[in-house]
């Protein structure tokens, strides 16, 4: 089967032709590298009867990989006009299958682009992958996996375990809400322009239950104090919460960094049952 991309101009092209130059403010990195982008939605699987989802496209390079995969069909959210228009171009190539969103990721509802079962895949803007991940996590009773690029140390940070100098609150509640699989990394040179620091690709599937029982906003409230003093004792860090930690068979004396996800969730359900 003939692959439809051999229709379009090299990226290099689109780039000069929309005067496409990355915008540091939009944390953005081009990934031109076509056998990297189909690497990428290799990883991302079978995608025939999914709505892919994909942020930040810029140029099209990951996007033409995902099309190329023959999605049901593809979303991507896309801020930059410049980037917006060059991307219509691939309609010509693929007919039918691309829907070009105008809008911001970090307020966009994930419920309204396409059907079930939704996956996002995406080479995430630098400045806002956290805040993203964090986003999708409160939405994942409408997505169906997600293989995401980050910056290695934003990887490293999700998949830590307790006791390492990585492990926080973003390896606490998206452990206790996904499965995760690292995938590989992407040397900074991949990208145009090249970032300072290497790059992972990370996939995540949400968990059909939580590990353990606890509501989100608690479990946000609990890591937050105990990581934002994570040098202090519980019993320092905690103390504004007025939860009995030694009650719930928790050492007062431990740090945040020596909990487990359990022990998170109980100190989350006790805020929850105290009201």
């Amino acid at each position: 089967m003939t692959d439809p991309r051999g229709q379009l101009p090299p990226l290099r092209d689109i780039i000069a032709r929309y005067d496409l130059g990355a915008k540091k403010s939009l944390g953005q990195h081009f990934l031109l590298d076509q056998n990297l982008t189909d690497r990428i939605a290799r990883a991302a699987g079978d995608l025939s009867n999914v709505s892919v989802i994909e942020i930040g496209p810029g140029p099209g390079g990951l996007t033409r990989s995902l099309l190329a995969s023959n999605p049901h069909q593809l979303y991507t959210i896309e801020r930059d006009r410049r980037c917006i228009e060059a991307l219509g171009e691939l309609n010509l190539a693929f007919p039918g299958k691309l829907t070009i969103v105008s809008a911001d990721a970090l307020k966009t509802d994930i419920s309204t682009l396409g059907n079930s079962p939704r996956r996002i895949v995406a080479n995430l803007p630098y400045n806002i992958s956290t805040a993203l991940l964090i986003n999708w996590l409160k939405q994942l009773a409408h997505i169906n996996r997600m293989t995401l690029m980050f910056q290695k140390e934003v990887v490293e940070r999700i998949i830590a375990i307790p006791s390492t100098k990585a492990y926080g609150r973003l390896s606490v509640i998206t452990q206790w809400l996904c499965e995760t699989n690292f995938e590989f990394n992407v040397d900074k040179r991949a990208f145009t322009p090249p970032p300072k620091i290497m790059s992972s690709v990370l996939t995540l599937k949400p968990r059909a239950e939580p590990l353990y029982s606890a509501r989100f906003e608690d479990m946000e409230t609990v890591t937050a104090a105990a990581f934002g003093q994570r040098r202090k004792m519980l019993r320092s860090s905690l103390k504004s919460l007025d939860v009995d930690i030694e009650a719930l068979g928790i050492d007062p004396t431990a740090r945040a960094e020596n909990l487990t996800i359990e022990e998170f969730c109980l100190l989350a359900k006790a805020m929850e049952e105290r009201g």
